[in-house]
């Protein structure tokens, strides 16, 4: 059961309660509560998508890390194989591809 799902369930309980109380101190007081408990759903929940929003900014900066690696090792393997000739392989310095053998 998720945070939220919890918060909403313990808001409900408390709602539940108040339709339940007798007294117009009992209905105020339950009423009170579950406005605490209705402003800590919205905490918690703030929370859980600071966690999220954390923890995709992390992700995001390792795939970018990974494709940067990815990219280096690429354009390595493009410049050696310009400097060797082999044909369809661009030198990264000047942008130009090797011309396939007739």
């Amino acid at each position: 059961m998720t945070i939220r799902t919890k918060a909403l369930l313990a808001a409900a309980a408390v709602l539940c309660l108040g339709a339940a109380a007798c007294t117009e101190a009992e209905q105020e007081k339950t009423e009170a509560n579950a406005e605490a408990a209705a402003d800590r759903t919205g905490e918690v929940a703030a929370q859980a998508g600071e966690v999220i929003e954390s923890g995709a900014m992390k992700a995001a900066r390792a795939v970018e890390t990974g494709a940067g690696n990815v990219a280096d090792e690429l354009e390595e393997n493009q410049a050696k194989a310009a400097a060797q000739g082999k044909p369809g392989a661009v030198d990264p310095a000047t942008n130009q591809r090797v011309p396939a053998e007739n």
